[in-house]
């Protein structure tokens, strides 16, 4: 009699402890979330999260935040997880887009459902924007830096020097150009401030142009051998000649696609200085007419290639601003006046081309 009140016993604990397992798993109501309000926003991102205060009787399988351009996002649309549980949390929100109106809601999903918190909306601000060039300091250029408008030196002012361009990869900001060691101009590219020396300073050189592609870094420019200058390109510090010293040249612009890379820039051949394209190493001249010319920028936007610069159409007019797609030049003035094209960006179907004109 006792040995079977004993098994009894234990069978009604065992059913009770598996009854109030079930009863701690199922959810009677949705959980209970607030959004917590996002900082750090910048062009792109933003940080923002939530705290489950309630699971409504079960448990938050999931948790984070969802965003869109207009009220009530969900989690059908962009959303982050953030672990799951009650308790605050974090979210890192990413891929936005600068100057937008971003609507953000916490959530929080159990067995019953998904529930969302309160409604915050965010406007991300204008893209960073850097520029490089010169400033005088009364004796001597001295390269600089904007970001927003404001200003950093890059040389002390001891000497002259001056900035060229400017590339912004992840957090670190290039800048190439080139600085006067006091006798000859020496090419430099900076990082964050830091300057490397590219070239030796035993004769003239600079920078011009800078293009990022994975872990490599591209820069084009010139050097003077002695007595011509010739044009150059450095990758990841280690330069190479893309003409023979014989006649003058200069790299320009360069910018990579997939394997190859391409440069803009000018050679000169029986004292005529010629636009000119080099991919991987090869050079083809743009100008048909055998007259003074510029390659100043290339792009690449799918298997199209373009250039901007300038031609002269014959001997004594002005300089015309062309821009090449594929070696063919469209005219893009009526040489009235000089000009010339600076730079060529291209979106989508649109093709912008900075110029610059004489006007007297």
């Amino acid at each position: 009699m006792r040995t079977l009140f004993f098994i009894i016993s234990l069978s009604l604990i065992s059913f009770s402890c598996k009854k109030d397992n079930n009863f701690q798993n199922s959810a009677t109501s949705l959980p209970t979330i607030t959004t917590i309000g996002a900082t750090s926003i910048t062009s792109t991102t933003a940080l923002t999260g939530g705290n489950v205060g309630n699971d409504g009787g079960g448990t938050v399988t999931a948790r984070g935040v969802c965003w869109a351009n207009s009220p009530n996002p969900t989690i059908t649309g962009s959303h982050t997880i953030d672990g799951n549980g009650i308790g605050t949390f974090t979210s890192n929100i990413t891929g936005l887009t600068p100057t937008a109106n971003y609507y953000i809601r916490a959530y929080a999903t159990n067995s019953i459902g998904t529930a969302y918190g309160n409604e915050v909306i965010i406007t991300t601000p204008v893209s960073d924007v850097y520029v490089a060039g010169i400033e005088y300091s009364g004796l001597y250029t001295v390269a600089m830096v904007w970001k927003n408008g404001v200003a950093t030196s890059l040389t002390n002012g001891l000497t002259d020097a001056f900035a060229s361009t400017v590339l912004v990869s992840g957090s670190d900001v290039y800048v190439v150009g080139e600085e006067n060691n006091g006798t000859n101009k020496v090419a430099k590219v900076w990082k964050n401030g830091i300057a490397t020396s590219l070239t030796d300073g035993l004769h003239n050189a600079s920078a011009e142009s800078i293009f990022i592609s994975g872990t490599d870094i591209y820069i084009v420019g010139y050097e003077s051998n002695g007595i011509k200058d010739v044009a150059k390109i450095w990758k990841n510090g280690v330069p190479n000649s893309l003409t023979n010293g014989l006649d003058d040249a200069g790299a320009r612009s360069v910018y990579v696609s997939g394997n190859d890379v391409y440069v803009a820039g000018i050679a000169y051949n029986t004292g005529l200085k010629y636009p000119t394209i080099w991919k991987n190493g090869v050079a083809t001249a743009l100008s048909p007419f055998g007259y003074y010319g510029d390659a100043n920028s290339v792009y690449v936007s799918g298997t199209d290639v373009y250039v901007a610069g300038a031609q002269i159409a014959s001997s004594g007019t002005n300089k015309i601003i062309e821009l090449w797609k594929n070696g063919i030049p469209t005219a893009l003035s009526n040489g009235s006046h000089p000009g010339w094209g600076q730079s060529v960006y291209v979106s989508g179907t649109d093709i912008y081309v900075e110029v610059e004109t004489i006007r007297e």
